[in-house]
């Protein structure tokens, strides 16, 4: 009686000669090298990010955090609604 068929392990040794074959060739082939475009609105982006981290603008950042966690920041109501009002008359136009 046999236990092992040793035509099996052949048929493994196939797929792994198939597999090593094709990584040879990948090996040999001329690979595309990745390429990164950035569009000029995301170079125009990048710039705003850049001046948006400037140094006068993270102070009053602070300033507002503090303002808020202590309880004496305050909204000016009539700047709120000047902003507000484009939007609403946009909204019940349509």
């Amino acid at each position: 009686m046999k236990i092992n068929d040793t035509g099996r392990v052949g048929a493994i040794n196939n797929y792994q000669r198939q597999y090593e074959a094709q990584r040879k060739g990948l090996d040999h082939k001329s690979r595309r090298k990745d390429e990164l475009s950035i569009s000029t609105e995301g170079m125009e982006l990048l710039k705003a990010q850049e001046s948006a981290q400037s140094p006068e603008r993270m102070k009053r950042i602070e300033e507002l955090k503090e303002q808020v966690s202590t309880g004496t920041y305050h909204v000016d109501a009539g700047k709120l609604a000047e902003k507000l009002l484009p939007y609403f008359k946009s909204y019940t136009e349509n």
